[in-house]
C-alpha cells in the first residue's frame, strides 16, 4: 500500500479535519521513531499504521480498531498493517481469533 492509496482511504472514512490532522501527526511521529530506532527501512509500513490507525474513529467510534480491520480486509490490505493498525486500541483483541492467531 502507497501513502497516497492510505490517505485516499483515510479520507473516505474521515472528513474531519482535526482527525486529519491527527493522522497525519501520528504518521509523521512514527515514521521519525522508525527512523531514530534503527527501522528507517520500514519507515513508510509505520508512516501507513500511523496515518490509518484511527481510520475508523471517525464514523465507527463504538467500533474503534473493529471496524477498521473489517474495512481494511475487505480491501486486501496487508494483514501486518491491519494487525499494527488494530494493535493500539483497546479492544482490537476483540477479533474473535484465538490468542495464538493474535499473536
Amino acid at each position: 500500500m502507497t501513502r497516497e492509496e492510505a490517505w485516499e482511504l483515510l479520507t473516505e472514512y474521515n472528513q474531519d479535519e482535526f482527525h486529519l490532522l491527527h493522522a497525519q501527526t501520528v504518521e509523521n511521529t512514527m515514521r521519525y521513531f522508525a527512523r531514530e530506532l534503527g527501522f528507517a527501512d520500514e519507515e513508510d509500513f509505520w508512516g501507513i499504521v500511523g496515518l490509518l490507525h484511527d481510520l475508523d474513529f471517525e464514523k465507527y467510534p463504538e467500533e474503534h480498531c473493529i471496524k477498521s480491520q473489517e474495512i481494511m480486509k475487505e480491501r486486501g490490505i496487508d494483514e501486518k498493517i491491519i494487525h499494527a493498525t488494530a494493535s493500539h486500541g483497546y479492544a482490537w483483541m476483540d477479533t474473535g481469533r484465538s490468542d495464538s492467531e493474535n499473536n
